[in-house]
């Protein structure tokens, strides 16, 4: 069974591939269709919210921290699950301090595992990785 911040994540996924594939959608108006269509209780979980805002809010300093770290890799090359888990992962480690890297990696492979193609994971691990090193903070909580 999959745990609530696991859910969470792969709701925020599901949410940034349509706007990823919709672009005259907001991310506000995104999580309101989920919510009403898709979500199986009629309120989008906060940590969901946080996720898809927070992405959405930074996508252009995310996405360029993940080009920069990709080798021969531009975003939109990129598989639209992938580069939506890639945001997410990266929001969570630049962004969400309560979120140890380690964890925040490990649940972005876990996603990748289950929504991505059967090279995803390690793609996103090896991404993820590289931004972790330049980060100045503990790896896993105290």
């Amino acid at each position: 069974m999959r745990g609530g911040r696991r859910k969470a994540r792969e709701d925020a996924l599901q949410i940034l591939y349509q706007l990823d594939v919709n672009l005259g959608l907001t991310a506000p108006h995104a999580l309101t269709h989920f919510k009403d269509h898709f979500a199986k209780e009629k309120a989008t979980d906060e940590f969901t919210q946080r996720l898809v805002m927070g992405v959405a809010e930074n996508l252009s300093a995310i996405d360029s921290l993940v080009e920069k770290t990709s080798e021969h890799w531009r975003t939109e090359r990129m598989a639209v699950v992938d580069r939506n888990i890639l945001r997410l992962g990266a929001f969570e480690l630049y962004y969400c301090d309560d979120i140890p890297s380690t964890v925040s990696i490990n649940e972005m492979i876990e996603v990748a595992k289950h929504f991505g193609s059967e090279s995803s994971a390690a793609f996103i691990n090896g991404i993820l990785d590289k931004l972790k090193a330049g980060l100045n903070r503990p790896a896993k909580a105290p």
